[in-house]
């Protein structure tokens, strides 16, 4: 399990990510693992991923093909790399998509926020794309990130990786699947233009 953050705030966004993963009633701890990250650069993009945690030795193996294009700039964009990326998960990972039999579409088995210079977005196991004002969380740990959220993001002087940190120590302290030390990041937020939803 985990707890992924994604803040924005002023003029500037962050993303954060737990270091602990758990299988069942064990966990493995950033003492004892040196790869531990659940965030992943793709370019001047950072992802962090729920779920299993061979997706990320996954999606950096796929990302760093010559042939692969990824936009990560608007909702739509996102979903076309992730329809893309879906499939190749499908045929060349060996993804057993899953599901239930009253879900409409196949299940990528993973959920995955990104932060970049264009915003902060969350990608769900089935696809959507959603475009985040403020911030959210995804993860075990969720509801205690998105309480210390929803309480500190209109206090001053907190710019958005302290917003981003504070919001995975509260889950850690109360989620036991969500482990310190943070891994964080933070994106200056491009001026603003118009562009397309």
């Amino acid at each position: 399990m985990t707890t992924l953050v994604v803040v924005r705030k002023d003029r500037g966004v962050a993303i954060a990510a737990d270091t602990m993963t758990k299988w069942g009633s064990g966990k493995e701890t950033a003492e004892y693992i040196a790869n531990n990250g659940k965030l992943l650069q793709v370019g001047d993009t950072w992802l962090a991923l729920t779920g299993n945690a061979t997706f990320k030795t996954i999606l950096a193996d796929y990302f760093l093909r010559p042939k692969v294009k990824p936009r990560f700039d608007t909702p739509m964009a996102i979903f076309r790399t992730w329809q893309t990326l879906h499939a190749v998960l499908k045929s060349d990972y060996q993804l057993l998509p899953g599901g239930h039999d009253d879900e409409a579409l196949e299940s990528t088995r993973f959920d995955a926020l990104i932060a970049n210079k264009h915003g902060i977005f969350g990608v769900v196991a089935h696809r959507t794309v959603q475009e985040f004002t403020r911030y959210y969380a995804f993860g075990s740990g969720s509801n205690y990130a998105m309480g210390a959220l929803h309480a500190l993001h209109g206090q001053r002087g907190l710019d958005a990786e302290t917003l981003a940190r504070r919001a995975v120590e509260a889950a850690a302290e109360f989620d036991d699947a969500t482990g310190l030390p943070i891994d964080a990041h933070h994106i200056a937020l491009q001026a603003a233009r118009k562009r397309a939803r």
